[in-house]
């Protein structure tokens, strides 16, 4: 009787444990579609941006402005949705549930990235075009740092990576987007 106890009390803990842990539902095949999401969504852009300029990039007109804005926000949504549908089949087929650290994690990840596409969203507007991939690179450094706490240790280390390829590109406005 007190094995089958201590087993059932092991368990429990186990069970327990698993439900503290960090936000592990976050599939790995998401990560993989948005990559091929921007590899994408990089293509148009350069071409619509004219891909006989090699030196610089410049979006000269507001409407390649605007064909810009409309393909991020494109991007962003079809990878939001992947990401989130892959994770929940992720964590239905581990017996998880989306829970309460997906929405800390959704919070911590989304308030910095928020502020950095509001501020490059502005700097747009105003038609200061050289740091703005610097500062998106930046924004999504810290984004990732900051919601790493609730999920892989190595989501850190990419924000870390991030944020450095953001204030090396700092150093060489015009060239962010080559």
């Amino acid at each position: 009787m007190e094995n089958k106890e201590v087993i059932s009390t092991l368990s429990e803990i186990k069970n327990l444990m698993e439900k503290s842990s960090k936000f592990l539902s976050l599939s790995g095949l998401s990560a993989i579609f948005v990559g091929i999401y921007a590899f994408i969504g990089a293509y148009i852009a350069y071409y619509i941006l004219d891909p006989t300029k090699i030196t610089t990039l410049n979006i000269n007109t507001p409407y390649r402005l605007q064909i810009i804005v409309i393909l991020a926000l494109i991007l962003l949504t079809i990878s939001l949705i992947t990401a989130f549908y892959l994770s929940w089949i992720k964590a239905k087929k581990n017996g998880l549930r989306l829970r309460l650290d997906s929405i800390r994690l959704l919070i911590n990840f989304f308030v910095p990235l928020l502020a950095g596409g509001i501020l490059c969203f502005s700097l747009l507007l105003q038609q200061h075009y050289g740091l703005t991939s610097s500062i998106m690179l930046i924004f999504y450094g810290i984004a990732l740092i900051n919601g790493s706490k609730y999920t892989y240790s190595n989501t850190r280390y990419l924000g870390y990576a991030e944020l450095i390829l953001g204030l090396i590109d700092s150093f060489v406005p015009g060239y962010g987007l080559l």
